[in-house]
């Protein structure tokens, strides 16, 4: 009688757990649900039918060969992957380095530095847009594919605080020992603290690289000449115009980019949750 009633008590909250599940994965899945069926339909069946009707033929890759034709998505790839490669590098060192020295060594604004950092982190990006395209014009770095990639190596706070955490839990009699052993402060970051950084380095990067992969308005307002420096989030825009948006295509173009990361995905899913979970700052 006790359990029946003990049962009976945490039904409620079950339920309203199960519910909230429930809504959730639908609201997620939905979107998804409607990208694929349309992706894979004709234009008869994409003007004729409702986004969640299923297509005639699961065998239908046209959508997905005009759009990467026609949204010259090789070109778009081949860009991001630059821009992803050497922001992530970049932008992991820089973040790295920068925790290392605010926490390995006290000099005078060390706080400062850090109240700064956490200032700049609750500034709206878009607000400070005007005057960082007037400092990128001058300097010459508008539509340019090194300007953009120099712009997108701004430091992450998030990333720095990670870093720092990390940091925190690394003892510094590990410094200790190597400088006496004749190791430089470069040694010591490098051959040392670095190799332990790995689920924060992993932590870091999944939030960058999402970022940039993703990052359509600076994309847009820096990459001018989408000839040229076209990358996988301008791309799908070839699709849309103001006569109407050809969302079959824009559809198969989404699927196309969803690739790569889902492989990604398959294979590093151990390093990504790993890397989250101890990457989590702790108190």
């Amino acid at each position: 009688m006790k359990q029946g009633h003990v049962f009976l008590k945490k039904l409620p909250k079950q339920i309203l757990q199960y519910a909230i599940l429930l809504l959730g994965a639908f609201c997620a899945l939905v979107p998804i649900v409607s990208c694929v069926t349309t992706a894979f339909k004709n234009d008869e069946e994409y003007r004729t039918t409702s986004v969640m009707t299923l297509p005639e033929s699961w065998l239908n890759f046209e959508n997905f060969k005009v759009a990467w034709e026609k949204a010259d998505m090789g070109k778009a790839f081949l860009n991001s992957f630059l821009i992803l490669v050497c922001v992530l590098v970049g932008s992991t060192m820089i973040s790295a380095m920068l925790a290392y020295v605010l926490n390995r060594f006290q000099f005078r604004g060390n706080h400062l530095i850090r109240n700064l950092f956490m200032v700049a982190a609750l500034i709206p990006g878009i607000a400070t847009q005007v005057t960082v395209y007037q400092i990128m014009t001058v300097l010459h770095l508008v539509n340019t594919l090194y300007g953009y990639i120099f712009l997108m190596l701004g430091t992450d706070v998030i990333a720095i605080y990670i870093f720092l955490q990390f940091f925190e839990n690394l003892p510094k009699t590990l410094d200790e020992a190597a400088i006496l052993d004749g190791c430089s402060y470069f040694g010591v970051f490098f051959r040392i603290l670095l190799p332990l950084l790995k689920p924060a380095i992993v932590t870091s990067a999944i939030l960058k690289g999402v970022g940039t992969y993703n990052e359509y308005y600076m994309a847009n307002l820096y990459l001018q000449d989408k000839n040229l420096y076209q990358v996988v989030s301008t791309s799908l825009y070839t699709f849309t115009g103001p006569m109407g948006s050809q969302y079959q295509y824009i559809c198969a173009g989404v699927i196309i980019t969803m690739i790569p990361i889902l492989i990604i995905f398959l294979f590093c899913q151990k390093q990504i949750y790993s890397g989250m979970a101890m990457g989590a700052v702790k108190e």
